[in-house]
Formats: C-alpha cells, structure tokens, sequence
C-alpha cells in the first residue's frame, strides 16, 4: 500500500475515533501507531513508541508548562483573579457595558500570570457572571465577553500554546513571549472597542453600574500590586536575560505562593487543589503532545509534510496568498479541532513552508496563535463557549455563540492589522536582540 493511502487512511481513523469520544490524546496515538506499524515492522513501531513517550517525559524545556500550570493555579487560589476583577469593575463598571470592559481587562491581566485560556475563562466566569447578572447585563453579552476574554490566556505571555510552538519549531520562547505582550495588549482594546460599539448600538445590552468613589478606586488598585509585581518580575527577568523559560516559570510559580501567603491563605489552600489540577492539566497536555508526535512520525515517513509543501510551492500564489491560504486552513480547522491539536498536527507541516517563504517564524507564531484564539470562540467546538456554558447552564449555547460574534469581528480585524505590520509583534523582541 502506497505510504499516502496510510496516511489518509490513517486520518480518516483518526477523525473517526475522535467522534466516537476517544480522548484526543489517546486517538491520536493509536492512530498514529497503527500507520506506522503499517509502513514498518512491530518491533520497529514498539520501539518507536516507547522512546517517544520516553524522550518526551524528559525533555527539560517542556519542564516549563507544568511549573507555568502551576503558577496559574496557584495564583487563582490566591485569589489574586478577585483582586483584578475588583479594580478593573471600580475604574470601569460606572460606563455603559462596564462589566464587560471589567471582564475583559480582568482577563488581559489574569492572562499575564495564567498560560491557560480555558483557565482565564473558567476562572473569570467565577467572578464576573454573577456581577453581570446582578445589574440586569443581556446574557449574551456577559457569557460572550468572558468566553471571548478567556481566549486571552494563550496570547499574553506566559502561554503554553507558545511553549509548544516553540518547541515544534525551534523558535526561542523567550522571544514568543516578548512578541505575544503588544499583540495581546492590542486585543485587549479591540475587545473593549467591540463592547463599546455593541453597548452603543443597543445601550439594554450592558446597563452602567454605580460609580466608585475615587478613594476606593485607589485603594482596590493597591490591591492588585502583588500581580504587577509578579508580572514585571517574570517577564522583566525574560526580558534582560536574567531567566530562562524554565526558570521564569519557577520563579513565577514561588511568587504566587508568596502572594497567596500574604493574601492571608494558608499552604494548604495554596497547594492542595493547586497541585492536583497542575497533575491532571499537566498529564493531558503531555498526553496530548505525545499522541502528536506519534502521529507526527507517521506523517513524516509518508513524506507528507514534503507532498504538502511541493504541492502549496506549486501554485500560482505570492507569499502573501500562500500566507492567507494557511490562516484560512487553520480558521477552517478552530471550528473542528481542539487547539493544541491543531498546533501539534499542521505546524510539522505548514512551518517548513513558511519559512522557506521567507516569513519570521516568531511573527507567524504569534499570527497563528491569534487564529487559534478565533477556534476557543467558533462553533461547532469553541471549547471556551462550553466551558461557559458549563458555568451558566441555563444559558442557550447559540445565544452564547452570539454573543462572542463582535470579538470575532474584532479579533478576524486585529490577524489582518497584525499580518500587514509584522513590527507590531517584533519590535519587543528585537529590542532585546540588539
């Protein structure tokens, strides 16, 4: 059988376990194995399996996700996301659809200690749903915002979808991270924007909150200091060199704790539920990551990343067609697949094609993170859409789904603004290089 019949074979396997609920982990895996016992021998495709998982268990630079995991939990424990919630709702709950504004400010913050968007999501429902409801917010607006500012968590440094990018491709972390800050920034304001203009054209959507006096907006922002610090510290450290990734994923994870010592929390808070959530997201980020590599390796002896990229080399396009034609896949693709399993499966494939176009690989990553934030929020999945509507059962999934439509007007706005002024991610991390 010919080596592309497996792998297409193989494929539609894959597609076929995962409707019938097989972890994506585990699906890609099987898969992946069963093509390549196909295209080699047992003993050859047992071997293979066993040092995968073996080298990927050990490989030092993924030590950074779970210690970034980690620091995100624990600062959730710390309560220091309550602590966000409260200034940004005392600076901008007094406007109209303030507490849409809140969330996603709050979320662009808590994002800056938390690579996790479905984290960011499931923490900020916590706190903000009820808020909204209790001043009579619409209830797409509300679970739109928070499902749409959890998708923040992947963009604003640290984030683990960078990690993993960055180790498919190569590409220096530290220099993922110091790009993702102004792009994350900037969709922070696009999403506040989008609030604006729908609270403007129908003012019911998000009626304004009392005004905060100014001496507590003051003291509810002293609160939030211990963040900025931590923050400034993590990314500061990146930023001169001071840290590696690893490292600034410890120091991160140690500050949080510190934190949440003087938010008055006992260890025992702090760690119990912190470091059992760390374990469970930590075992189905490396499950998931070592199912792709499997199928990975399968792809790669059916020379398919070399067929796709001789065939994408072949058309009629310029660079910047090739280059719409891919984020167009991958938008495609954020309405079916989880987004650590579009990064995992398509980047092997697309990457060589992108560089051999000439384009900085940490520019297109950060392009290719902000696509995957547009598949957290798309249906049929938009996994942060259920992990709302899992929080506010009694709300409608289509009512949710339009509610995050203006963010994914803004969001489709803020690719083409990014892909047409590349510097917009690259400025930070050649300052650093100079």
């Amino acid at each position: 059988m010919a080596p592309s019949l497996i792998a297409i074979l193989t494929l539609g396997l894959l597609f076929v376990l995962l409707v019938g609920g097989m972890p994506l982990g585990f699906a890609m895996g099987l898969s992946g194995f069963l093509g390549t016992l196909l295209l080699i021998d047992l003993s050859a495709a047992l071997a293979l399996l066993g040092q995968t998982a073996y080298e990927t268990g050990l490989t030092y630079n993924l030590s950074v996700i779970p210690m970034f995991v980690l620091m995100g939990y624990i600062a959730s424990e710390a309560g220091l996301s309550e602590s966000l919630y409260r200034a940004c709702h005392a600076w901008l709950g007094h406007r109209r659809g303030g507490l849409a504004l809140a969330t996603i400010g709050a979320c662009g913050a808590f994002a800056a200690i938390c690579g996790s968007s479905l984290a960011t999501a499931a923490t900020m429902a916590q706190i903000a749903l009820p808020e909204m409801r209790k001043y009579k917010y619409a209830d797409k607006l509300a679970t739109g915002a928070v499902a749409a500012g959890g998708t923040i968590g992947i963009l604003i440094p640290p984030s683990v979808v960078m990690v993993i990018y960055g180790l498919l491709t190569e590409t220096s972390i530290s220099a993922l991270f110091l790009a993702g800050f102004i792009p994350g920034v900037l969709t922070v304001l696009g999403f506040m924007t989008a609030i604006a203009v729908v609270t403007r054209i129908d003012p019911s959507l998000g009626p304004p909150a009392e005004r905060a006096p100014m001496p507590e907006r003051f003291k509810v922002l002293g609160s939030v200091w211990g963040t900025a610090v931590l923050f400034l510290v993590v990314i500061g450290g990146l930023y001169v060199g001071l840290f590696s990734p690893t490292e600034a994923a410890s120091v991160g994870a140690c500050g949080a704790f510190v934190l949440g010592l003087v938010n008055r929390k006992t260890p025992r808070q702090l760690l119990r539920t912190s470091l059992i959530d760390t374990v469970k997201t930590t075992a189905m980020i490396f499950t998931v990551l070592i199912g792709a590599i499997l199928f990975n390796n399968l792809l790669i002896l059916a020379s398919v990343p070399t067929m796709v990229s001789d065939w994408i080399s072949g058309l009629p396009l310029g660079p910047t067609a090739v280059l719409l034609v891919i984020v167009a896949m991958y938008f495609v693709l954020g309405c079916l697949l989880d987004s650590l399993a579009m990064i995992l499966l398509t980047i092997p494939i697309v990457f060589p094609i992108v560089k051999a176009l000439g384009y900085d690989p940490v520019w297109f990553g950060i392009v290719i993170v902000m696509v995957v934030e547009l598949g957290l929020i798309t249906p049929p999945i938009g996994m942060n859409v259920f992990v709302i509507k899992g929080m506010a059962p009694d709300v409608p999934l289509e009512t949710i789904f339009r509610g995050v439509t203006p963010f994914i007007v803004a969001q489709v706005i803020l690719i083409v603004v990014l892909i047409a002024f590349p510097q917009i991610a690259l400025w930070l991390p050649e300052t650093v290089s100079r």
